[in-house]
């Protein structure tokens, strides 16, 4: 009922402003992981990730600021029946300007909130949410970048509980062609109990900020393509109401990244009190981690990209190794129909 749902909808939108719209485009892309996990110190968390994931959608453009796009999201687990795991419906509408990005709807995560953090909003989210179901806006210029939005998680039923994220974040640079900058990532869980209520049940409220001074030699002539540090402070915010005292841990967090033609490593360190996000890394629960990715570009063509990763991260008395294989592609916006004024 749901899918025929869907259906109608997409088909009474294309219908209905069709007569309105410039041109319709078409869109494809996915995503085909492999990721083994070993973590010694997360034994319920050390298994493999497999799978791939599709996306196609139409996109009606009203003109070169207003768009409409629906569609679906699917994802298949190697292995798994039925054949997809989850299908997820793809519809906003995306306004998009020099300086301003709006979105609203069900909208890809991926390039609008998929640099935060992963002690923040870990890396499975890449797998398996790939949608933000809510709202977005954007502002950016040649020094300054500055996001807001909300993702609703989940809708309060007799048994499910009423959970959305939203937070902020941003850039600013002195100056456009220095290397200096600072960022901050601030985001809060909302999670309040479902409409029958269950003994000792308790709303919560899960959040945290970062905020780090970067140095980025990517435009610099040096001998690597991609050079940058970062170093900052990471602070977070764990209540349950009604039952005393929010928690809340500050930590100190510094990275660092570079590249060499096919060749990356990045290296990230915290050193502090554990944080407990609902959807950060479980890593940074330790007072201690450092997480180190080597990682090897071998297949890098036109819309196409194949990487092979391995970590390493080390936490007290443990040391944990995981390896993982990911090809992207997307084969850009084609336009399939105009039409005219």
């Amino acid at each position: 009922m749901i899918k025929k749902l869907y259906l109608v909808i997409i088909v009474s939108i294309i219908s209905s402003t069709a007569a309105l719209a410039q041109n319709l485009d078409i869109h494809f892309n996915g995503l085909g992981f492999l990721d083994n996990r070993e973590y010694k110190d997360f034994v319920a968390r050390s298994r493999t990730y497999s799978g791939t994931r599709v996306a196609l959608d139409l996109g009606l453009n009203l003109d070169s600021l207003n768009h409409f796009i629906v569609g679906i999201d699917g994802i298949h687990e190697f292995g798994a029946k039925p054949y997809f795991l989850k299908v997820n419906p793809v519809a906003y509408y995306k306004y998009e300007s020099a300086n301003w990005l709006f979105d609203a709807g069900e909208f890809p995560r991926e390039g609008v909130i998929s640099n935060y953090p992963r002690a923040m909003l870990n890396d499975t989210l890449r797998y398996y949410r790939p949608n933000v179901e809510g709202l977005l806006a954007r502002y950016h210029s040649a020094t300054f970048t500055e996001t807001g939005w909300i993702d609703w998680v989940s809708r309060q039923t007799q048994t499910d509980r009423e959970q959305f994220l939203f937070g902020f974040e941003g850039r600013w640079r002195p100056s456009a062609t220095g290397p200096f900058y600072v960022s901050h990532y601030v985001l809060m869980l909302h999670d309040a109990g479902a409409e029958v209520l269950l003994p000792n049940d308790h709303v919560g409220d899960d959040g945290a900020a970062q905020v780090r001074l970067g140095l980025d030699f990517s435009r610099k002539q040096t001998t690597f393509d991609s050079l940058s540090f970062e170093a900052g402070v990471m602070g977070s915010f764990q209540r349950r109401r009604g039952l005393g005292a929010a928690k809340t841990p500050v930590g100190f967090i510094a990275s660092g990244y570079l590249s060499y033609h096919r060749f990356a490593a990045f290296d990230e360190f915290y050193a502090g009190q554990g944080s407990e996000l609902a959807f950060g890394d479980a890593f940074y629960e330790k007072k201690f981690y450092n997480r180190l990715d080597l990682m090897f570009t071998p297949f890098l063509f036109n819309h196409i990209k194949g990487q092979f990763i391995f970590s390493i991260h080390r936490t007290p008395g443990f040391t944990s190794n995981q390896e993982a294989f990911r090809i992207t592609y997307d084969l850009g916006r084609k336009v399939i129909a105009r039409f005219k004024d």
